[in-house]
Formats: C-alpha cells, sequence, structure tokens
C-alpha cells in the first residue's frame, strides 16, 4: 500500500530527485525556505518526494519526483494536491514551478510564464542537460 507523509528529512530526498534526474545545486542564487516535504513509500521503499518552498515570498514546487515505475498512479497528482493546500493554508495564492514535464503540470492547471514574471529560481542555464535534453517551462497555477 502506498503511503504518503510528511517528512523533516530533506537531505534524505535528496538522492531520490537526482536518482529521478531532477537537477540539484549546494549553490542557489536565491535563499529557499523549505516549507514542508511529503515521501511516499510503499513496503518502505521511496517511490515519491515533494518538497514546497518559498523564494522571492511566494510558494514553488522546489522539487517533485515518482519512481519510474509509479509515473502512471496519480502518486505525483496526489503529492502536488497535497503540496498546493498546504500553500493555500499557509496563505498562499498561487504557486510557480519549473517543468521538465510541462504537460503534467498543464494538466494540473498551470500555465507558462516567462522567466521575469516569476520568483528568482530558474537555475537551469548552469546545468548541461539545458537545451540539450532538457527543456523546461517556468509555470505558474493560481491556487
Amino acid at each position: 500500500m502506498v503511503e504518503i507523509r510528511p517528512t523533516e528529512d530533506y537531505e534524505g530526498l535528496v538522492p531520490f530527485f537526482i536518482e529521478n534526474e531532477l537537477e540539484f545545486s549546494e549553490d542557489e542564487p536565491v535563499p529557499t525556505d523549505l516549507v514542508r516535504c511529503w515521501k511516499a513509500t510503499e513496503d518502505g521503499r521511496l517511490i515519491g518526494a515533494f518538497v514546497l518552498a518559498r523564494r522571492d515570498g511566494e510558494f514553488i514546487c522546489d522539487g517533485i519526483a515518482v519512481d519510474p515505475e509509479y509515473r502512471r498512479s496519480q502518486l505525483g497528482r496526489a503529492m502536488l494536491k497535497l503540496g498546493m493546500e498546504e500553500a493555500v493554508r499557509r496563505g498562499g495564492t498561487r504557486m510557480y514551478l519549473v517543468a521538465r514535464a510541462p504537460e503534467f503540470f498543464r494538466k494540473q492547471g498551470f500555465e507558462e510564464v516567462a522567466r521575469e514574471d516569476a520568483p528568482d529560481f530558474f537555475e537551469c542555464l548552469t546545468c548541461d542537460q539545458y537545451g540539450v535534453t532538457c527543456h523546461p517551462e517556468v509555470m505558474k497555477r493560481d491556487l
């Protein structure tokens, strides 16, 4: 049975994000305030993770990943919903993200926005995958 629950172990999620091809950098251009993290497990195995954070006073999805075996199981949608609900509880009116899988986020009501219309969290320009194997979109959803 899949279980999604909050976790304080952000550092424990980082290897999972890296395994699932999310970029991770110790050198962030703008301080990120972690708000809450969730992990999804099945039989003790980590199969999904989500990080809600704030940058420039805005809520952002600072990481979401699902094990490839579970990507069609609605797990990503469920974690994203938890993050959006938490943002609303904390007074948020919108959420931003950088999407490697923009079609997934479009289905969840996110729309592409210009980089300059979003908080400063677009670190992709320094990544060697940018424009080669990864064509991310900056996206926003009103909550």
